[in-house]
Formats: structure tokens, C-alpha cells, sequence
């Protein structure tokens, strides 16, 4: 793989979630090696430290199931121009969450710097739930659930969330994991043409077919593609480091061969680590093995893994 610069920028976000834990996120992932990790793969890596984020704007919704959502517009303004500085001064940036709210302000953020370079921007996002609730939808009033509505363009985020510059296409969007949806999901799923691969389609196809024609069309589009990578994508066995655990995720062999396919791709543009909280994490191996498929992502092959213990 050619080597890159790669921006760090902490996002240690946690009032979108139900569960406190994920503002320790980004410097768990500093622990766990990223940096080091990534140099040694020949990549230059410039660590932009935490965003800081001050609550702003209307806190109160009509649906009182709402919480933090001062927090979350703050967090939004702050991570869309961070996004979008770090798109200008590296190559690929990494965004270290955080719960997955960060995503209402980096993928605005990461699109609106493809807009100016004349590409339509691509998402994949790797994760058990679509989050794709307006804020009328929502029951639990979690606003990490929200990021995917807000981005295309859905209804209900008006003068309460920052107004979009650029929407993502619905249809330049592909879902693999996902495993929990809920009815109002299901209903704004069915009326979008959003690319989804459950687990059900995934234990009949595998993964490498559905990924590798959705890179198609990204390279064909010469397309931005961002991915969203959430914890619980993952099998919660060996990942147990989120508040939002659903059996049956990928396997340790399926995450490293997505993206091991995305490597060999070279289309990835911008990354989302999301939803790690080291206060559920069992010595540390949920954030290595965000490390580790990191690495996967810029280079390191299936033969240059080293035997672990832990």
C-alpha cells in the first residue's frame, strides 16, 4: 500500500449514548498503539488531539425522550469543521470516538471537502444498528442512533441541528452487520435506496462479494468513500468494549477481511472509530483489535501478524 499521512483527531463524545464510558475512547486507542502502529506500517501520523465541544442551541424537543441534545448540536459544529480541516491537511484522516454521534459532524464535515473536489462522497458503515432515527423517531431519545438521517437529508433536523452543505446521496450508502433494527428504522430503510447487507445476507453471501461490488461503484464514481466503523459491528465476544452488544457480528477473520478488501481498494478516504468504551473492555482487547483491523485497513497482511497473548 502506498504510504500516507494520516490525521488523529479525538472526538470523545459520549452524551449521544445511554452509557457513560466512550469519552475515554480516543486515548484508549492512543494506547493501544494506533500511532506507533500505523508508523510502523511507513504511514506518517500527526496526532491533532481532542476537539473540544460547548453545549449550544435549543436543549428541548417536543419528543421528551430527547436527552443531551445541546451537547450533541455542540458536538456536531465543532466535529464538522474539525472533519473538514483535517480532509484539507492529511490524507486519510482517522476520527477516534466517542459514541456514534460524532458522525452527525464528521461525515458532513468529510463531504462537504469532496464536494469541493468535484467527487460524490460514499459511505460504509460497519455497525449492528442503521442509526438512522430523526429526532421525532427516536424512542430512546439516544442520539448516537440519529447520524445517518441527519446526513441524507431526512426530515426533522431543521433549525436543530446544523444546516447541511451537502447531503449524502442515499444511494451511495452501504450498511453491513446490521442486526438490530427497529420499526421506524425499518420504515425509513424501506423507503430509501440505501445499500443494507444483514447478517442474515451475510452468512448466505459472505462478505466479499456485496463489498467488493459496492467498491465498484465507488471507484467507477471516483468517489470520496468515508467508513464508519462501529464496535458493535464486531462479535461481542471478542470485542466486548461497547454499550450497544448484539450476538452474531462479524467474526475476527471477516472484519480483517473487510478491511484487507478495502486496502487493496485504496478508496478509503476517511475513517470513523466509533462507540469504544474502555470501561466495559477486558485488558485492553477491544481497542487492540480496533488497532489491529486499523492496520489491516493501511497494509499490514495476514502473514505479518504476530502471535498474542493476552
Amino acid at each position: 500500500m502506498q504510504h500516507v499521512s494520516c490525521a488523529l483527531v479525538g472526538a470523545p463524545v459520549q452524551t449521544g449514548a445511554s452509557q457513560a464510558g466512550c469519552i475515554m475512547g480516543p486515548d484508549a486507542f492512543r494506547t493501544a498503539g494506533l500511532e506507533s502502529t500505523l508508523g510502523q506500517l511507513g504511514h506518517t501520523v500527526v496526532d491533532f488531539g481532542n476537539v473540544s465541544a460547548p453545549a449550544c442551541g435549543n436543549s428541548n424537543h417536543q419528543n421528551d425522550a430527547i436527552h443531551h441534545l445541546g451537547n450533541t448540536i455542540g458536538w456536531a459544529k465543532a466535529l464538522e469543521e474539525a472533519a473538514y480541516d483535517a480532509m484539507r491537511k492529511s490524507h486519510l484522516p482517522i476520527f477516534l470516538g466517542g459514541d456514534h454521534s460524532l458522525s452527525i459532524g464528521t461525515v458532513p464535515g468529510v463531504c462537504r471537502y469532496a464536494a469541493e473536489q468535484g467527487r460524490p462522497q460514499f459511505v460504509l458503515w460497519l455497525d449492528a444498528h442503521p442509526d438512522i432515527h430523526t429526532l421525532n423517531s427516536t424512542s430512546s431519545g439516544n442520539l448516537h442512533g440519529t447520524p445517518v438521517a441527519y446526513f441524507i437529508g431526512l426530515d426533522g433536523f431543521d433549525g436543530i441541528y446544523p444546516p447541511l452543505r451537502h447531503r449524502v446521496q442515499p444511494d451511495n450508502i452501504c450498511m453491513m452487520g446490521i442486526r438490530s433494527v427497529d420499526d421506524a428504522e425499518n420504515a425509513f430503510l424501506a423507503q430509501h435506496p440505501i445499500e443494507v447487507h444483514d447478517m442474515r445476507a451475510l452468512d448466505e453471501r459472505g462478505f466479499a462479494a456485496p463489498l467488493r461490488q459496492f467498491l465498484e461503484r465507488v471507484s467507477a464514481a471516483n468517489g470520496a468513500l468515508h467508513m464508519s466503523l462501529d464496535v458493535d459491528f464486531l462479535e461481542p465476544t471478542i470485542a466486548p468494549a461497547v454499550g450497544t452488544t448484539v450476538p452474531g457480528g462479524a467474526t475476527f477473520r471477516e472484519a480483517h477481511l473487510v478491511m484487507e478488501m478495502l486496502c487493496d481498494s485504496g478508496l478509503v478516504t476517511s475513517l470513523d472509530l466509533v462507540e469504544l468504551n474502555p470501561f466495559l473492555d477486558d485488558r485492553g482487547r477491544t481497542a487492540k483489535l480496533m488497532v489491529d483491523l486499523c492496520a489491516s485497513l493501511l497494509g499490514r497482511k495476514v502473514l505479518d501478524r504476530k502471535t498474542r497473548s493476552y
